[in-house]
């Protein structure tokens, strides 16, 4: 699924998706998003993980503004609908995925990586949602999943106001979960996806799919789906080689720093 915006690469059981469009710092046009989604839907067998990167000095700086267009309500929701459901592939797609972040990650370029499952981000990176300020507003699922990264009202103020986080930041109120040296933000995120890419298939199938609906439900609704996963997620034959090893002292135990 390489084109001349989105090139992919595998290492193992990982498949690295770069966005290319450096000249335009990455910016998302139709045809990138599309891309993107047809990515994710065909992973060939083998992959247990992915990385999210951007060619050069940004992530993704948002959306392509000099694609915009003039539309009618109803075409403005259709377009905001195919993003949804591109970006539904990568969040819930066949393996958990993890965004290397750098440089910008803006606007559609934030939404994007609220959809990864793990953020990496170096020290060059910053965050904002100038939406507010174009007359706009977001429409790749971001009033979705950024409010569940660092809540309504700093995205709020994001928006009203166009402030701007930078990785220190940004770190501290959520936005990622790792934060490295400048230009070794690629690197820990292959390394965490080879990590992923070892756990048993159907762990990860319930983190993604399970987890987060799980965190929606009514206390009551949730243990029952826990309940009903865990069973599941055990029964499997590679989970209980899992557990024999590690009862038989094959498997590593956890252990701290």
């Amino acid at each position: 699924m390489t084109t001349p915006d989105l090139q992919i690469e595998h290492r193992g059981a990982v498949a690295i998706v770069r966005l290319n469009r450096s000249a335009k710092r990455n910016a998302l046009n139709d045809a990138l998003i599309l891309a993107i989604r047809d990515a994710f839907m065909n992973l060939p067998e083998g992959i247990g993980a992915a990385v999210i990167d951007g060619e050069g000095e940004h992530f993704c700086a948002g959306l392509d503004l000099s694609e915009i267009k003039e539309r009618d309500a109803g075409a403005g929701m259709r377009h905001s609908r195919m993003w949804h459901a591109a970006l539904e592939q990568v969040q819930f797609g066949p393996v958990p995925v993890v965004a290397a972040l750098h440089g910008a990650v803006v606007g559609g370029g934030l939404e994007l990586a609220s959809a990864c499952h793990i953020r990496v981000a170096d020290e060059t990176t910053f965050y904002a949602l100038p939406e507010g300020s174009r007359g706009i507003f977001v429409g790749g699922g971001g009033s979705v999943r950024i409010p569940r990264l660092i809540g309504v009202a700093r995205m709020t103020d994001m928006m009203l106001t166009g402030r701007v986080y930078n990785a220190q930041d940004g770190d501290r109120a959520g936005f990622a979960q790792y934060l490295v040296p400048q230009g070794t933000a690629l690197d820990k995120a292959i390394e965490l996806a080879g990590r992923i890419a070892q756990n048993a298939p159907l762990t990860n199938y319930a983190l993604m799919h399970a987890l987060p609906r799980i965190a929606e439900q009514p206390a009551d609704q949730g243990f029952l789906t826990e309940a009903l996963m865990s069973g599941i997620v055990q029964s499997a034959p590679e989970a209980k080689e899992r557990v024999r090893a590690f009862l038989e002292g094959r498997a590593g135990k956890v252990a701290g720093g």
